[in-house]
């Protein structure tokens, strides 16, 4: 038999460096693409204000998972810079006219900004100082957003607009859907791009091993500072595209609850993965969903389920990560990584 039959060769770097190498894997993209953009069709309203929140958190779960993942970066101020691309894109769309599709690009350069201004103590602070650092971001931003009413409006809240183009709105969950999936898929295709190409081994190298990536020339405050725009960026993003969804902002909308949220994503989904932070963002955002429909179920018999519910769901969330943490600290991608390797060898996997 040809050798060629018995195994799968690489022959160049760029055949290694493919996303989808065999026809299988295409086939099955192709297949999940084309039932991803047909669930309109036959879901409902509220199926399709679940998705779009998945998809604004999968988007904001990428930027964090850069960060903390791949560059080893902690922070608890994710939430503050989705906050910044909020309210930025709000200021530019209500308040000065700009076009939606030219506010969301800008209102992630501004987080961006931020996250670079706040990633400067990364330079010389490290694991809980620089978790200390963030949380204090945190803070800070969410002063401003109180105090600056001139863009903020303070704690009276900021209306905003359904995004428009050209005369077509955005003002339903159908045709939000479309955007926030199209917004995702590319979210996610740039970001797994991004980890293959020089930075993002150099985000990896400086995670791993700081002192030896350092000594081979990797530039760690550059690397550092690369990887709190990008977090900060793609936050941005999904902050702008939340708040022309709930169409209100308040300063309530950004604290440190939302921060801990998405550092609970991308450890539920698998801290490094990139399919990591899909998985987490459906978890976290199914999660208090199918509880309050837990909930209302046991409500006949037991009332007092309801008012108990929001305490419920903090009880719940915190059990959930612990547990992650003890039994499975590779998160959900890794169990996803073990059933592809069992049916790829399947029947000879048992």
């Amino acid at each position: 038999m040809s050798a060629r039959y018995c195994g799968d060769y690489k022959t160049s770097y760029g055949q290694e460096m493919v996303l989808f190498q065999t026809f299988f894997s295409r086939l099955w993209i192709l297949l999940f693409l084309i039932g991803l953009y047909t669930a309109p069709l036959y879901l409902n309203e509220y199926a399709l204000y679940v998705c779009n929140l998945i998809g604004i958190a999968v988007i904001g779960a990428l930027g964090l998972n850069i960060l903390a993942g791949f560059t080893g970066q902690i922070s608890l101020g994710h939430g503050a810079f989705l906050g910044v691309g909020a309210y930025a894109s709000a200021y530019l769309v209500m308040d000065l006219g700009v076009p939606f599709f030219v506010a969301l690009p800008c209102a992630g350069l501004i987080a961006a900004c931020c996250g670079l201004v706040f990633g400067i103590p990364s330079l010389r602070l490290k694991g809980l100082y620089l978790a200390i650092a963030t949380l204090a971001a945190q803070f800070i931003i969410e002063y401003l957003m109180v105090h600056v009413e001139g863009v903020t409006n303070g704690v009276l809240g900021k209306m905003v607009d359904f995004p428009s183009c050209l005369g077509f709105s955005f003002d339903t969950d159908q045709r939000y859907f479309y955007l926030v999936t199209t917004l995702a898929l590319l979210a996610t295709l740039i970001t797994k791009n991004i980890v293959r190409t020089r930075p993002g081994r150099a985000f990896i190298a400086i995670r791993d091993q700081p002192v030896s990536a350092e000594v081979m020339g990797v530039n760690p405050f550059k690397y550092k500072l690369m990887a709190f725009a990008f977090s900060s960026f793609l936050a941005g993003i999904a902050g702008s595209l939340w708040a022309h969804y709930v169409t209100i902002i308040t300063p309530e909308h950004f604290t440190l609850g939302v921060s801990i949220e998405y550092l609970a994503m991308i450890i539920i989904g698998g801290m490094g993965q990139i399919i990591g932070s899909i998985f987490g963002a459906v978890f976290m955002v199914l999660l208090p969903e199918v509880l309050r429909v837990a909930s209302g179920a046991l409500s006949g018999q037991f009332p007092v389920i309801v008012n108990l519910f929001a305490a419920i769901k903090e009880g719940v969330f915190g059990l959930i990560i612990i547990a992650f943490l003890i039994y499975e600290p590779d998160g959900l991608a890794h169990r996803w990584q073990l059933a592809k390797s069992y049916w790829k060898l399947w029947p000879f996997s048992q």
